[in-house]
């Protein structure tokens, strides 16, 4: 059973309620709600039937990245798709944005919910996010599917300082975003167009109003503090990932790329981390490829997760 604690309903704006564009029939499948983990409140959308399965987003984005998946995964699976700390509806606190705090946070989340272990689908910072989880709390996490970027932190060397044009364009908001302050006096007023800038570097196939709704979403100084968190707090992620990369994963791990964006290099860099991965590079598709394909995203997810799915669940007693 949820705990009273979370069953508070929000609403407007970074909420189901306040969605644009849901697929049809989505509020009958899902809820908005604020759960409490540990010492945060994190706001996370849930519905479906079955063994839980746990979605982090990526930045700049929140839970409404996975909308176009959601419902078909509803049909097998208790889809519970969580705005990150710093991010969407959930809290954002001054610290804890490295990826070992953020992963208790999910751990917490889970606890919460009442399961003892669940799968994992990660993208961008979720996908870092979600391989602390995994390394972290090994035995919370059955199976994990990490998408979009070429290996966590501290896991792979870093992108040398001057990179090519289009590389460029894609990757200068990784130093960009570090810097403490000046970020959110530079962006203030200016997010539409940051943001825009963001998401056409690295797809080309995000509607104008999807852009407005994350921008919107980031319109206001905490929101804009919260979204560099993850970035600020590099350090200490890529010494920690140092110390991961020694216990390699044993789960099973799905490694998806985008063809148009860091295709086979997320396979190659979750080798280096785990033992048994399975990679998949989706034709067409840039960075936000739950976005970008969601049909192809969705067949991969369906066929990893089969086993999964067919295996009992367990709950936290």
């Amino acid at each position: 059973m949820i705990a009273p604690s979370s069953q508070l309903t929000p609403e407007g704006p970074g909420s189901v309620s306040g969605a644009p564009n849901l697929p049809a029939g989505f509020t009958d499948t899902f809820t908005s709600r604020y759960i409490a983990a540990g010492k945060l409140r994190l706001h996370a959308v849930i519905g479906g039937e079955g063994p839980p399965l746990l979605l982090v987003h990526g930045w700049p984005e929140s839970w409404y990245a996975w909308r176009r998946l959601m419902p078909a995964l509803a049909r097998d699976f208790e889809v519970i798709a969580v705005d990150q700390r710093g991010m969407g509806l959930s809290d954002k606190p001054q610290g804890g944005y490295d990826t070992g705090t953020q992963a208790a946070d999910l751990a917490a989340l889970m606890d919460t919910l009442g399961h003892e272990r669940c799968a994992v689908v990660g993208h961008d910072t979720g996908f870092a996010i979600s391989y602390a989880l995994a390394a972290d709390h090994p035995d919370r996490v059955a199976r994990l599917a990490l998408a979009e970027i070429p290996g966590s932190p501290g896991t792979v060397t870093a992108p040398p300082l001057f990179l090519p044009g289009p590389l460029n364009d894609r990757l200068w908001h990784l130093g960009f975003n570090r810097i403490e302050g000046l970020n959110e006096q530079l962006v203030a007023g200016r997010e539409e167009a940051f943001f825009r800038w963001e998401f056409d570097a690295a797809a080309k196939k995000l509607s104008d109003d999807e852009i407005r709704y994350y921008a919107g979403m980031l319109s206001n100084p905490d929101s804009l503090r919260g979204s560099f968190g993850w970035y600020r707090a590099l350090d200490a992620t890529i010494a920690q990932d140092g110390q991961r990369k020694t216990r390699r994963l044993s789960i099973p791990v799905l490694a998806i790329g985008g063809e148009k964006s860091f295709g086979d290099h997320v396979g190659g860099a979750v080798k280096a981390v785990a033992d048994d991965v399975q990679s998949v590079v989706i034709a067409g598709a840039g960075h936000f490829v739950a976005e970008e394909a969601p049909d192809e995203m969705l067949a991969a997810l369906t066929a990893f997760l089969a086993p999964y799915r067919e295996a009992p669940a367990t709950r936290k007693p």
